[in-house]
């Protein structure tokens, strides 16, 4: 049976990867995941320089999943290119590295710089608040999806990957505007904004107020998002959003995902990524699937 599956022209040995933020740079999963089977490795989101994150508490456990408000805490491009490249490309696997920033000549810098790098792929975060338009995420106007992703693709050496923010009103808007911007593939969806109150101290659970929403309880939303971006565009796709089993996998690649990414569930099991890996295998024995491919986008 064939697992492997291609985005821009990248091959992978299986459509399993993990989600940004969710798996450091890999060093802290290694006794626990062979990197050697994931079909790529996506790296914590790295900027031009050191950022320091928010301030805590960042973190809350909520109905379903979990809030997030670490602020993209990450320390630059320098340490990224010395430290982690080196440690990941030990193994087979593809590296795939998330880019973010708060201007768009901070996303050009990472990208340049990593023009010469074994690096794979790059995944552009526009989830990131556009400091220069008053914060308001780049991923949430199309003019400014279509804008950033132009610019990006004008420095870039590897394929770009577009990830979209889900808190828009129509999803299929900002996946065309990033088509139109020269796109190579997309990713989705982002984490929805949330936000939990502790009624006991009477006070927001994140010192940011809001942070973002990820786990199983948005999975139906990320499958919705994905199907309709698939109809929508004529890229590849990464879908994400809840995926915590094989079930979850297969059921993102039938609505038209090429690819996957496993997020909020590796913290709760660690072992997630390795057991999706074996469930889709699994699964294509049951049924007799010969090719993934025959899976991907075969709801309509």
């Amino acid at each position: 049976m064939n697992t492997k599956v291609t985005i821009a022209g990248v091959e992978l040995k299986n459509p399993v990867m993990t989600a940004s933020g969710t798996f450091g740079s890999g060093a802290e999963y290694g006794e626990m995941v062979d990197l050697n089977r994931l079909g790529a490795v996506v790296t914590k989101g790295v900027a031009n320089v050191p950022w320091e994150g928010n301030p805590t508490p960042r973190i809350a456990e909520v109905y379903g999943g979990m809030l997030n408000a670490i602020g993209l805490q990450n320390p630059g491009i320098d340490v990224f290119v010395q430290r982690d490249i080196p440690f990941l490309r030990q193994y087979d696997t593809k590296i795939i590295v998330n880019v973010c920033g708060k201007t768009t000549e901070d996303y050009v810098a990472v990208v340049e710089r990593l023009g010469d790098e074994d690096v794979d792929m790059l995944e552009i975060n526009i989830s990131c608040p556009n400091v220069k338009e008053g914060g308001i995420a780049f991923g949430q106007d199309p003019k400014a999806v279509e804008a950033i992703t132009k610019e990006v693709k004008r420095y870039a050496k590897q394929p770009v990957i577009m990830k979209l923010s889900p808190n828009v009103t129509d999803i299929g808007v900002m996946a065309k505007a990033a088509e139109a911007g020269g796109a190579d593939a997309l990713s989705l969806i982002n984490t929805l904004t949330g936000m939990k109150i502790d009624i006991h101290k009477r006070r927001f659970a994140l010192a940011n107020k809001t942070g973002g929403f990820s786990g199983p309880a948005v999975k139906p939303v990320a499958v919705r998002m994905v199907y309709q971006v698939a109809n929508a565009v004529k890229l590849p796709i990464i879908g994400m959003g809840g995926i915590a089993t094989a079930e979850d996998a297969i059921e993102f690649i039938l609505a038209g995902a090429t690819a996957v990414s496993v997020g909020t569930a590796n913290f709760f099991n660690p072992y997630a990524t390795m057991e999706i890996v074996q469930g889709i295998e699994a699964y294509m024995e049951k049924y007799g699937v010969k090719d993934i491919k025959e899976l991907i986008g075969a709801v309509r």
